[in-house]
């Protein structure tokens, strides 16, 4: 009953005309970045993330997490009329979304994927409502062992999950060394400046993704040479209902896709997993599992909900725990952080109106997000018939004004610059580049937390198996941080 009052004082804090305008604005800005192949979520929230510094933080937050919905749905337009996957996670609609389109039946698969991705959202949202306070009640508990030891988790969770541990790795290893560039915070030592004054406040994490995911993604999609013929959609409201009457036989698939979409956002798996484990999962139950990839609903209705649902519970470990669950929740926490917010459990009890009012507004800008992408699918889809020589300089252009305006400093457009060309290099070379954002945001605060806790025990690890709750996580930490090894040696064995 307490979450359903706060609940309600956030829907107040929510429903002002200024927020709902930003609501509106984070939404068709997001459908705009999600149908342009190159950007996506975190890509539009690191870009756009300085236009919100002179906001309220509530009303930043909310515009900006609007961005990231509005990608979301957006990226099965681009999948389904093109057959181009706006976003990563976009790629298993393909799979059905287009063959539909092909059969002329473009708005019915949109449709159904829109309605999809809004239920995967709406579970994701009312886990978030009943059991982030919970956790973040049970994180009060928490001394610099457990947030190490949590932090740990996070570290070794990516790199169990990812398609390549070593690459992953790798990645993760210079997130760590560019946080540790500047000042130390727990000696106050200065570290890897080389001599630059300009290098005393270490290296923004915001310069780095908009490097990394700006303007890197757009040098892959200029070398690409994009070019987009597809097919037209119109939806209309009879479409619609004719699209909801079918869907009631698919309920089995939403609630499967939208429990496996939760689980993988607060692990964190991330909504490109998440969406083909859905996918795979409803191919192999479906009595027509066999005819997926001919034009399906089902395989466009399980990967859209099973993706909205993990982006949108990537949050969840965000606000309750400081601990990001996907690349755009680590881009979030660190515009919180920008903002004088320390997102963890002490959020829910010194900041209740910011946590309550983004929680409301969540489920506000689903619903919105549903309105709008139904009612304007022609006019976004038109913006893939602009040439894609004329919106790569605005985006970079745009990358370049948002760097600037961190620090009104040069030197900061440079950054982005070389970490832009960095970015490229490790998207041809198949790095990921989620979890060097992670480890950029989360390195000092997991530094700070083992140093403390190694002053705390005077340099004994025991200290980390010194309780059932930190000793619990611990071990799974290490587990999971060594899953890939051990599964490597149980398959050999097995062979053997």
């Amino acid at each position: 009953m307490e979450e359903l009052g706060a609940l309600f004082h956030g829907f107040a804090l929510a429903l002002t005309w200024y927020n709902i305008g930003m609501m509106a604005i984070g939404i068709v800005l997001g459908i705009v970045i999600g149908v342009l192949p190159g950007l996506g979520g975190p890509n539009g929230v690191a870009i756009l993330l300085p236009l919100t510094f002179t906001m309220p933080p509530t009303s930043a937050i909310i515009m900006l997490s609007c961005i990231y919905w509005g990608s979301l749905f957006a990226g099965a337009i681009t999948s389904v009329l093109f057959n181009i996957p706006g976003e990563t996670h976009s790629v298993a609609t393909t799979f059905d979304g287009y063959p539909l389109a092909q059969q002329g039946r473009a708005g019915e698969a949109l449709t159904a994927s829109f309605t999809g991705s809004f239920i995967g959202a709406f579970v994701a949202v009312l886990l978030i409502t009943f059991l982030a306070p919970m956790v973040a009640r049970f994180a009060l508990r928490f001394g610099p062992p457990e947030f190490f030891a949590v932090y740990l988790l996070t570290f070794s969770s990516f790199i169990s999950t990812g398609k390549d541990p070593f690459k992953t790795i790798i990645s993760m290893m210079l997130g760590f060394g560019l946080a540790a560039v500047g000042m130390d915070t727990v000696s106050g030592e200065l570290r890897m400046t080389f001599g630059w004054s300009e290098l005393l406040r270490g290296i923004d994490f915001l310069i780095v993704v908009i490097g990394l995911f700006g303007v890197g993604e757009i040098l892959l999609s200029m070398e690409e040479g994009l070019a987009f013929e597809g097919k037209s959609a119109k939806i209309n409201l009879k479409v619609v209902l004719e699209t909801w009457k079918k869907l009631p036989r698919y309920w089995l698939t939403l609630i499967r896709s939208a429990a496996i979409g939760c689980w993988m956002g607060i692990t964190p798996g991330g909504a490109t997993a998440a969406s083909f484990m859905g996918y795979g999962i409803a191919k192999r139950f479906s009595p027509n599992g066999d005819k997926f990839g001919t034009g399906q609903l089902e395989g466009v209705i399980a990967p859209e909900t099973a993706a909205h649902a993990s982006g949108t519970a990537a949050l969840l470990p965000m606000l309750a725990l400081g601990i990001p669950g996907s690349a755009t929740a680590a881009v979030l926490l660190g515009g919180l952080m920008i903002w004088g917010l320390q997102p963890g459990p002490l959020l829910f009890v010194e900041q209740k109106d910011f946590v309550w009012g983004l929680i409301a507004s969540m489920y506000l800008s689903n619903i919105a997000g549903l309105i709008i992408v139904l009612s304007t699918v022609p006019l976004f889809a038109a913006i893939l018939r602009i040439p894609f020589s004329i919106i790569a300089p605005i985006i970079i252009v745009v990358c370049a004004i948002g760097a600037y305006s961190v620090h009104s400093a040069m030197l900061d457009i440079w950054f982005m610059v070389l970490f832009g060309m960095i970015g490229y290099v490790l998207k041809k070379l198949d790095y990921p580049l989620a979890p060097m954002v992670l480890s950029l945001v989360l390195g000092d605060r997991a530094e700070a937390a083992f140093r403390q806790t190694m002053m705390g025990s005077k340099g004994e690890l025991g200290i980390f198996w010194s309780n059932s709750l930190v000793g619990t996580i611990t071990t799974l930490a290490l587990l999971m941080l060594f899953w890939p090894l051990i599964s490597l040696a149980w398959g050999r064995l097995r062979k053997r």
